[in-house]
């Protein structure tokens, strides 16, 4: 008689391991993130056509310039916002403090559609940049604490993926107000009006939160045992401060963070204003070659004016598929991440996303170009996005969790706002000579090296793939 041994059990995959109320979190923290990202990107989109309907007379450098300028002032105001919502997260809670940043940046995305000046546009896109800032910390923790440990890489890379369709919606919007605007039935120049009064619509998320989605358990046990940070507004920076193994993931944290986010907004958001002007002397050459222009006239307004939906049209088309490859640069690292571990899938990430940056902005030079190298861009730049979403809430105990990952991620803000205007200097105070597109590539290439930063600093990472999130090891913080 033959016995049979069988091996240990195979895991279930990670959606199998859901009950219906982690879905119904996974959901809520999902739509909390894609719709910030809507307003990021509506931002991204309607920034050039804002600028020029609200400073006539303006030259395209100066408004180049300001809209560098302005993406500053809302990477400072998303990075306040990261800051102080993520520490008020772990006092108060990550639902409620959710429910305040959804309200914060949907509202002020929809007051920018009465903007007059630079300067009211500004100030919205800095109070909008603090609610934006808020939701990422506070949704990861929200999910980290609430899934199965199996879960939870799984579920954090979804929701990092699943922000790519606010990124979509955003393309979306654009063309369709774009065509309205072309049909004549919204008057020319007023369509990134209407664009980001459509940003109002998460508000409605609010209904949602507030009726059914609860503190995560660990949370609520350390409010039960008085173990939260409530002394004062610093008290969770202080208990991230104080030990050294918080200290150091917190270092290690944001300088990872501030690698992909400096990337991806001192370097791949100003693809949009580069497609713009080598697009425009793409078709404006076939206009040339066509007899239906002079040589001469090649930068002219009506040159522009005879471009601009051929140049709308690309760029739109180039985007969606940016975010269509960003959507598989995530799942991958997410796969990547769980099989050999977070380190060596930042490594592949970093090293992928200056590769191709660098490719894209050196050789990109016609919308035929832009639909292949596009998706790459996406894939590399936003695949390390994934890893933020899983690695960062793996670093902090439970009572520090949301600080901790918000304050990572969020200082990025902060050096990409830096990078953003030394990325604008670089353009014209040392490749100006070359004039424009090539200045633009000549800086954008420069800043490629911020990825050797991030992989740099890997040795001291810790490796957290098949770990428990950590807990606390110290007495209770003073109330």
């Amino acid at each position: 008689m033959s016995t049979t041994t069988s091996g240990p059990a195979k895991p279930l995959p990670w959606w199998r391991q859901l009950a219906p109320y982690h879905w119904f979190v996974l959901c809520v923290a999902s739509a909390a993130w894609l719709f910030d990202c809507l307003d990021q990107r509506l931002f991204s989109l309607a920034r050039i056509p804002a600028l020029t309907s609200l400073m006539q007379g303006a030259s395209p450098g100066e408004i180049q310039a300001a809209g560098k300028e302005v993406t500053a002032i809302f990477l400072v105001g998303w990075g306040i916002g990261g800051l102080v919502f993520g520490a008020l997260g772990d006092r108060y809670g990550r639902a409620k403090m959710l429910t305040v940043t959804i309200l914060l940046y949907s509202l002020c995305t929809g007051f920018t559609f009465f903007s007059q000046t630079w300067l009211d546009f500004a100030l919205f896109r800095l109070l909008t940049g603090m609610g934006v800032g808020g939701v990422f910390g506070l949704a990861v923790a929200l999910v980290a604490e609430t899934v199965p440990d199996g879960a939870r890489a799984g579920a954090l890379g979804t929701l990092q993926a699943l922000s790519a369709i606010g990124n979509i919606s955003a393309g979306l919007i654009k063309m369709m107000i774009d065509g309205l605007e072309h049909a004549g039935t919204i008057r020319a120049g007023t369509g990134w009006r209407w664009m980001f009064l459509i940003g109002i619509l998460p508000a409605l998320l609010v209904i949602l939160i507030q009726r059914k989605l609860k503190e995560p358990e660990p949370w609520l046990k350390l409010k039960r045992e008085g173990r939260l940070p409530t002394k004062n507004w610093f008290a969770p920076y202080a208990g991230l401060l104080k030990e050294r193994r918080w200290r150091r993931n917190l270092v290690v944290g944001a300088v990872l963070a501030s690698t992909g986010v400096i990337g991806l907004w001192a370097i791949g958001e100003y693809a949009v204003d580069i497609q713009r002007n080598v697009f425009h002397l793409h078709y404006a050459n076939e206009l040339v070659a066509q007899g239906k222009l002079a040589a001469a006239d090649l930068l002219s307004p009506e040159a522009r004016r005879l471009t601009k939906p051929g140049v709308d049209s690309a760029i739109a088309w180039g985007f969606m598929l940016n975010m269509v490859g960003a959507v598989i640069g995530m799942a991958l690292f997410t796969r990547l991440a769980s099989a050999v571990g977070r380190r060596i899938a930042f490594l592949v990430g970093f090293l992928t996303a200056m590769a191709v940056t660098l490719l894209v902005y050196w050789k990109m030079k016609s919308p035929a170009d832009a639909y292949w190298m596009m998706p790459l861009m996406g894939a590399a730049q936003l695949s390390v996005f994934a890893g933020y979403a899983i690695y960062l809430p793996e670093l902090f105990p439970s009572r520090l969790r949301s600080t901790g990952t918000s304050f990572c991620y969020n200082l990025g803000r902060f050096a990409a706002a830096v990078g953003s205007l030394f990325s604008a200097a670089l353009a014209t105070q040392i490749y100006g000579r070359y004039g424009s597109p090539l200045m633009e590539r000549y800086s954008a290439m420069t800043m490629c090296a911020i990825f050797l930063i991030g992989i740099l600093v890997l040795p001291w990472a810790p490796e957290t793939k098949g770990q428990p999130l950590p807990e606390e090891t110290e007495p209770a913080p003073a109330k």
